[in-house]
This record gives structure tokens, sequence and C-alpha cells, in this order.
């Protein structure tokens, strides 16, 4: 059970490996603080996959395959465990415009939390479309000035080996530096493995 001052925080960082129970954790968290305000507070799952999309977070290639039925299994798997109030919104590039839309949309932004699972595709979605350098300023720039709460989920996947090909290695070294600019500019930063976190920062 998260303590009371994990669970208001404003802007969370939650990192962790593949099936590491990152995105359980995130969601526990958000269900939990749901609970203290009386049901009253607004969740929203901005998810940065569409069901078309799939992509190997180890592989060079970054493809859009609606017949990728595992990817699509996966997204069926998150949707299920979400609770059926939360409002779910897709968006795979302009992540800070459609933060601000929501934020900009709501009378009291802090009764509400926003969920983004997760920064690990959008950052494969916005080096194939060729504005990593405008979207990921745009989102740095948002994090200095919200007052939404929000959470958001990335993969950790700097542990390992350098990647080979130049593509995977490109997308290893601005994960990784997406990574540090985020957590200088949020509350806390929190990596989970084994379904289990343990607060960085």
């Amino acid at each position: 059970m998260a303590d009371s001052e994990t669970l208001n925080v404003s802007r969370h960082l939650i990192l962790g490996g593949a099936r590491s129970g990152k995105s359980a954790y995130a969601e526990q968290l958000i269900q939990t603080w749901q609970k203290q305000t009386d049901g009253t507070g607004k969740v929203y799952y901005l998810a940065t996959a569409p069901c078309t999309f799939s992509a190997d977070v180890n592989s060079s290639e970054n493809v859009q395959d609606s017949e990728d039925t595992e990817m699509l299994e996966r997204i069926a798997h998150h949707k299920r465990r979400r609770p059926e109030e939360w409002q779910t919104l897709e968006e795979p590039l302009c992540l800070a415009q459609r933060l601000a839309e929501i934020e900009d949309k709501l009378a009291q932004p802090t009764q509400s939390a926003v969920l983004v699972d997760c920064l690990t595709l959008w950052m494969l979605n916005i080096i194939e479309a060729d504005c990593r350098k405008q979207q990921v300023q745009a989102l740095l720039d948002f994090l200095e000035q919200t007052n939404l709460k929000l959470i958001m989920v990335s993969n950790e996947v700097g542990l390992g080996v350098v990647p080979m090909g130049k593509l995977s290695r490109e997308f290893v070294d601005e994960l990784g530096r997406l990574h540090q600019d985020v957590a200088k500019r949020v509350e806390q930063v929190t990596f989970v493995t084994a379904g289990l976190p343990m607060r960085l920062k």
C-alpha cells in the first residue's frame, strides 16, 4: 500500500522493465487516490499506443500492423484491468498538447488525475514521425507549469548492452535522456521490479 505522500504527489514518473508491474502499480495509485476523493476524482487514461500500433522496443523496426494479435491482447489486458468510469484517450504524438487540452477544460485540475501509459511507445512514435525535439520540449515545458495530478509510466530499457542497430541505439539514448529530464521536473520517481516499487526520488 502506498503512503499518503506518494498518493498526493502532483507529478510522478514510474519506471520498470517489461512485465515488471509498473502499469499495475500506477493504476493502483490512481484507484487509491480516487477512493480518497470518495469517487469524485475524475481519471483520464492517456494511451500513447493506438490499437493499430505495434512495436518491439528491442527491435530497430517500428511498424503499423493491425494483425499483431499479441500487441492487441496487451492493450485488451490493460483495458480489462481499468475501472469503467475512467475516460480513455489516445495520443501517439502530441502528448503535451493533449494534456494541456485536458487541463484547460477542467474547473479544478487538482481534483482530476491523468495516467500516461507509456512514454516508451510515445518516444518510438515521435522518432518515427521526426518530431522528437519539438514534442519532448513541449512535454518538458508543460511539466514545469501544470497543476494536473499526473502519473507517467515508462520502460527502463538502458540496463542492458548497447544495441547493434542505429535506430535502436537512438531510441535507447533518447528515452534515457527523456527519463532524466522528466525526473528533474517531477516530485517523485519510482522504479518497479517484480511488482515491488522502489522510490528513487
